[in-house]
């Protein structure tokens, strides 16, 4: 990656959407909805749930500020590690579904399941919002 790409008014403002819902998903683990997050730690975790809701809202707290935060080519490294970050946690999305656990509304099969298709969305948000995407396609593009 040589250089980062220039990132375009849809990127920027997508970028601090996906921020400020990082930032406050990180204080609500910490904060007002950690048993509902609790929910979602799958039970081969060896770890407390609680311990790990709470791990995982630093890490929400500070991939939001990166992604706000950041630029250049950490930028784009940040987008890769977000759409990372989200791929890491859609266990705990599919433990929900399978064990048919009630939270955030989540309370049927169908809102369960639809849930599940959500995370490839915010995996590509990370991507987009970033120029990562760009700068992936533009890195494999120069190898040929």
């Amino acid at each position: 990656m040589r250089h980062a790409p220039h990132t375009t008014t849809l990127q920027n403002v997508t970028r601090g959407l996906l921020g400020t819902f990082m930032l406050v998903a990180g204080t609500s683990h910490l904060t007002f909805e950690r048993q509902e997050f609790q929910a979602q730690v799958p039970d081969f975790v060896p770890e407390d749930k609680d311990t790990v809701v709470l791990q995982s809202g630093v890490v929400e707290i500070a991939l939001g500020l990166a992604l706000l935060l950041l630029k250049g080519k950490n930028r784009v490294r940040m987008g890769i590690g977000l759409a990372a970050f989200y791929a890491a946690v859609f266990p705990g999305n599919m433990h929900q579904y399978t064990h048919r656990i009630s939270a955030f509304g989540l309370d049927t099969d169908a809102k369960r399941l639809a849930r599940l298709f959500f995370q490839p969305v915010l995996m590509g948000a990370a991507l987009y919002s970033t120029g990562a995407l760009t700068a992936l396609t533009q890195q494999k593009t120069r190898r040929k």
